[in-house]
């Protein structure tokens, strides 16, 4: 039967195949002369029933009860319309057959033909379920359909891993080439696997899937195929092992599928995700032109340039519309390009040829790609895309990235992705100009509202440092200030207001401005403080908000801390109160220790509670005072016990130059950035020696105006002061003359003093302060303070606990104001 069957049609197989199916053997009428077992099993007659009799017998629904596959003859061996049976062709029907048990089968038929009609068997009836028939054509087609139209590739390797067989899908993918023999790594160049978690070659990765029996689905891997050997593609790789039906290795199927269009689109999807998360996490452009660099570098581009108009890193606004390729600033090289990384503040300038895609990039306001096809020869090829760095309307720059080794162009896909980042990355870089112009105004108005110099006092040697806080925080509100007062007494303030910007440092300058006018009233801290308060106070609530149905008071100034001082280096008694502000650090000038002392604390400024008060403390000559806001010692990084610390071990050695040991104590406390404004101010007190200072206890009697007048013209005299004899004779007739008017039953006390100005002051128990007027022609008094006011150089009034002390100060050299006549 197999000779019978090799001589007739090898196309068929599966159920069909004469070795296993059933068959039955026909002559020339369709009678069956053979049966053998398998159609015994199949259909349950016995030879002796079925043999001698027609075939047709066995058919539910006679001769025509068949589906057709092909009809060239029919079961019972006779001739189509066309003539008679071609001995060539082999006829498949799907028939209907009665099993012997009464059952009806549907069987799939085949007939061939054995011998030419008349001469003996004519036809050999081949039959086989026909569900399984089908089953296996269909199996059959696909292994076709894998073969030749599958657009998967596959490959079929070997045991020892060499390509056996491929189909027309790789062939069309890798490029019409022979594959027979090569090994996985060797069908491409460059060849990469990307997937992580998996062995770095192909051929490993194989021997692991033989090993363990576990396929390995979706790996991605990387390479240039022999068709496009200039570029990287990706493919989806897919990998089971094949073994035979007694479990024996055969070898390994690949499954390939190139992604390379979807592997880059979603490596630059991943890339849009990546830079929103990372780039403009500053308001500093040079870092946001980093974060960019970073984040697309190397696995958008090779290099990136990034180059901004100068006005655009001064703060300024760019005017809308295209921008010239002058005044460009570079602030961020490529990595490994020429020179060294860009310094803090260095800006190095850049000009372009006029042809350049940065230049025509900035006159279009578009994108601009330089093909590398178009400079033939001269070094190895580089693609450049130039893109504008544009927000709202206006360039700010230029952004040039860079691929080396490569020959075509940009392509869409890298063209819109580039424009997207750039996108991204100007509105940062809008917002950074932003903040600069911001920082800077805020930074121009602290200055100027602090102060420019400190005055020269003979009672103290002073020393400051001011340090704005990091562009991360913005400028602040913390200030200090020296003020000089009456009876050589010098003001001392430091402050804190809360928060950063422009309203702190109106603020800031607002306070102090109230401080220096209050402290011309030449009142005692705590009373200052109190009135200061009070000032707040009453701000906050004439700019109260609505909050929830209520009105909350709101000022920029609530919460605002100060310390305020004033030294007297003519008693060396320093009196201070302070608003919730870190207390200061005395040095003692002999044996060198460092405490501070425990004055009351008092709330901050605007928030009402607790009365302020003031503590004093007797300084000796020497004395060194650190007055300081808390960005100084306070942080969320420093503990505060440790700054304390520091500085104890700094203002130790307060023998030290003033400014020397200001540069100390910021390195030793700060060595690194700021997150808050600091103020430092360095005070060494000063004491005026006893030939500077002469005093008269007076009675209060209109004797004592010619004792008083004759003891300071003396006094006078013994300075060396003559030519301030006469206006200081008539100061002094005039104010103790006052004294005795307004407080005729307390004692009188005058008092010279001689530093830079000669002071004179006179003291007495009363509290009524006199009032400079302009008398009239007819009047017989009120002339005496209006002569006092014309003749020195400033004149005033201060209250002490016992009552007030009315002084004036005349300057060392006379000015008599010219020809003018009194």
């Amino acid at each position: 039967m197999t000779s019978v069957y090799a001589a007739g049609d090898a196309g068929l197989g599966g159920p069909l195949d004469v070795s296993r199916a059933a068959t039955a053997v026909l002559d020339a009428d369709g009678t069956v002369v053979g049966w053998s077992p398998a159609a015994q099993r199949l259909l349950g007659h016995p030879p002796q029933e079925v043999l001698g009799q027609p075939v047709a017998a066995l058919l539910v629904g006679g001769e025509d009860g068949g589906e057709d596959e092909a009809h060239e003859s029919r079961p019972d061996g006779t001739g189509t319309a066309a003539g008679p049976p071609d001995t060539a062709s082999v006829s498949r029907r799907v028939l209907r057959m009665r099993h012997r048990d009464g059952r009806v089968l549907r069987v799939a038929t085949a007939m061939l033909p054995l011998s030419p009609a008349g001469t003996g068997p004519a036809r050999l009836l081949v039959v086989a379920d026909a569900g399984e028939t089908e089953q296996w054509e269909a199996l059959q087609a696909m292994l076709r359909g894998l073969a030749t139209q599958s657009p998967v590739g596959l490959a079929i390797y070997d045991s020892g891993l060499r390509v056996v067989w491929t189909n027309a899908a790789l062939r069309h993918e890798m490029g019409p080439s022979e594959y027979s023999g090569l090994g996985p790594d060797e069908m491409v160049t460059h060849g990469e696997v990307l997937s992580e978690g998996y062995p770095p070659t192909l051929e490993e990765m194989m021997r692991r899937v033989m090993a363990t029996g576990e396929p390995v689905i979706d790996l991605q891997y990387r390479g240039r195929p022999p068709f496009d050997p200039e570029r990287d593609h990706v493919w989806s790789c897919s990998y089971y092992w094949l073994r035979d039906a007694g479990g024996a290795t055969l070898g390994v199927c690949e499954e390939t599928m190139d992604v390379t269009d979807r592997y880059l689109a979603q490596q630059r999807l991943d890339l849009l995700v990546r830079a929103g998360g990372r780039v403009g996490t500053t308001l500093d452009m040079a870092r946001t032109a980093r974060e960019l660099s970073e984040v697309t570098v190397p696995q958008f581009a090779d290099e990136v340039t990034v180059d901004l108009l100068e006005d655009v890193l001064d703060g300024e606004s760019p005017a809308p519309g295209i921008a010239p390729a002058g005044r460009l600033v570079r602030v961020r090289r490529p990595e490994g390009g020429p020179g060294a990384p860009l310094a803090p503040g260095e800006r190095p300038r850049i000009a372009y040829p006029p042809d350049s895609p940065q230049t025509r990039c900035l006159a279009s306001g578009r994108s601009v790609r330089e093909d590398p096809s178009e400079r033939p020869g001269g070094p190895p090829p580089r693609a450049r895309l130039a893109v504008p760095l544009r927000a709202e309307g206006a360039t700010l720059g230029v952004v040039t990235f860079a691929w080396d080794g490569r020959r075509d162009p940009f392509d869409a896909g890298e063209l819109a992705v580039a424009d997207e980042l750039v996108a991204r990355t100007a509105v940062s870089i809008d917002n950074a100009r932003r903040y600069t112009r911001e920082h800077s105004a805020a930074l121009m108005l602290q200055h100027s509202l602090l102060p420019q110099s400190l005055p020269e006092l003979t009672g103290v040697e002073l020393a400051h440092r001011y340090l704005p806080a990091d562009n991360t925080a913005g400028v602040g509100g913390d200030w200090f200030d020296v003020i000089a007062l009456s009876g050589t007494r010098v003001g001392l303030v430091v402050g804190d207001v809360v928060g950063h910007g422009l309203r702190a440092a109106a603020t800031m300058g607002r306070l102090r401005t109230s401080v220096r006018a209050l402290a011309r009233l030449d009142l005692a801290p705590d009373e200052l403080l109190a009135r200061l308060d009070d000032l707040v106070a009453q701000a906050a609530n004439e700019g109260a908000v609505p909050v929830g149905g209520h009105t909350m008071p709101y000022d920029e100034a609530l919460g605002v801390t100060c310390l305020y001082a004033v030294y007297d280096p003519v008693s060396g008694l320093c009196r201070m109160a302070r608003a919730g502000h870190p207390a200061p650090a005395v040095v003692d000038p002999g044996a060198g220790s460092v405490t501070f002392p425990d004055l009351p604390a008092g709330p901050p400024l605007g928030l009402g509670g607790l009365p302020f008060e003031t503590a004093e403390l007797k300084l000796e000559e020497g004395s060194l005072l650190a007055l300081f806001t808390d960005g100084l010692v306070q942080s969320r990084e420093r503990d505060l016990g440790e700054q304390l610390d520091g500085l104890r071990s700094v203002l130790a050695d307060h023998r030290r130059p003033l400014d020397e040991l200001c540069d100390r104590t910021v390195r030793t406390l700060l060595p690194g950035s700021v997150d808050d404004d600091v103020a430092l101010l360095l005070v060494r007190t000063g004491m005026l020696g006893s030939d500077q200072v002469a005093v008269w206890d007076l009675t209060a009697d209109p004797e004592a105006v010619s004792f008083a007048r004759a003891a300071a013209t003396k006094k006078v005299g013994e300075w060396e002061l003559g030519e301030l004899s006469f206006t200081t004779e008539l100061v002094v007739s005039e104010l103790v003359t006052n004294a005795l008017r307004h407080a005729p039953s307390g004692p009188i006390q005058l008092r010279l003093i001689r530093d830079r100005t000669l002071i004179c002051e006179v003291s007495d128990t009363g509290h009524t302060s006199p009032h400079l007027r302009h008398a009239r022609s007819d009047d017989e008094g009120g002339r005496g303070l209006f002569l006092v006011a014309q003749m020195t150089q400033q004149w005033g009034t201060r209250y002490t606990p016992t009552g007030k002390t009315i002084w004036a100060e005349q300057s060392l050299v006379p000015d008599w104001g010219g020809d003018e006549e009194f």
